[in-house]
């Protein structure tokens, strides 16, 4: 069912700061800032060879990651993005086996224009786990 690992996403106080570790330091190709306000958080995109790192940085108040920053002040890994050829029919067969999907369970676009979900972590090793249509 899943395909390819699309980002591995981290959460960061400073989108900045952590912008030009990888940019300055690494050498690494990193993208503009691009505002995610119905996800409640501001991205960056690190292009690797073979996927991407994803930077969030909270925006506004109510931001999801606020508290997951608050357990983890120094930033980590959120969440895996995996690829799925029909995000529906995925959704669809993971709950039909027992899965729980966040949310509401229907998909909204994502920081690449394209329909996402996002799986509990108690159902996927304690991984918040993101699909992504490919």
């Amino acid at each position: 069912m899943i395909g390819r690992l699309n980002h591995v996403a981290i959460a960061v106080r400073d989108l900045a700061a952590a912008t030009r570790i990888y940019r300055d330091t690494l050498g690494a190709e990193v993208s503009a800032p691009v505002p995610q306000p119905e996800h409640g958080v501001t991205v960056v995109f690190v292009n690797l060879p073979n996927t991407k790192i994803e930077f969030l940085e909270p925006l506004g108040e109510n931001s999801p990651i606020r508290a997951f920053l608050d357990r983890n002040p120094d930033g980590a890994i959120h969440h895996l993005c995996y690829e799925v050829e029909d995000i529906h029919a995925a959704r669809d067969k993971l709950v039909g086996q027992g899965a729980r999907v966040l949310g509401g369970g229907e998909p909204k676009i994502g920081a690449h224009g394209k329909p996402v979900l996002f799986l509990h972590p108690k159902d996927f090793c304690g991984t918040l786990t993101e699909l992504e249509q490919a």
